[in-house]
């Protein structure tokens, strides 16, 4: 009689292999899900933007009332909306996750501190560690940058 958890020339058993123990199944889908992370992480950014531009005077007197200069947000608009897109479609990835990275670290700093908001100023850390690993890691297949030659 033949023991069903014995191991036939692996370290776990004959059942349990029809789990994925090892997620091999992420690097299969490397492509998609690097493209899927890209977007999650460039929403944010591009709608944030895109409501800048929309609420152009409320976001200046906003900058303002934190003590940063409005004169700045369109150098804000750039790196949100700008950075975003880049992010999302990996083009010239490596450079918009580490501008976005910074982007993020200031905002907690001279925004969300100042405001004492702990809690957004986490969110903004955890997001830059996002970006950070997002440029040591590149933008992945399904990218403009890996299409044109570019990119890890």
């Amino acid at each position: 009689m033949t023991n069903p958890r014995a191991t036939t020339g692996s370290a776990r058993p004959a059942a349990d292999r029809a789990f994925d123990w090892e997620l091999a199944f992420l690097a299969r889908l490397s492509g998609p899900l690097a493209l899927v992370a890209r977007a999650m992480l460039a929403a944010i950014f591009m709608i944030d933007g895109a409501g800048a531009i929309a609420d152009y005077a409320g976001t200046a007197d906003y900058m303002q009332s934190n003590g940063v200069d409005p004169r700045l947000l369109p150098l804000v608009i750039l790196t949100e909306l700008g950075g975003g897109l880049l992010v999302l479609f990996g083009l010239k990835l490596r450079w918009a996750a580490v501008a976005l990275c910074g982007f993020c670290l200031l905002t907690a700093l001279l925004i969300h501190w100042r405001a004492g908001e702990m809690i957004e100023v986490q969110k903004n850390i955890a997001i830059a560690g996002g970006f950070l690993a997002l440029a040591v890691l590149g933008p992945g297949p399904w990218s403009l940058d890996r299409w044109r030659g570019y990119g890890g």
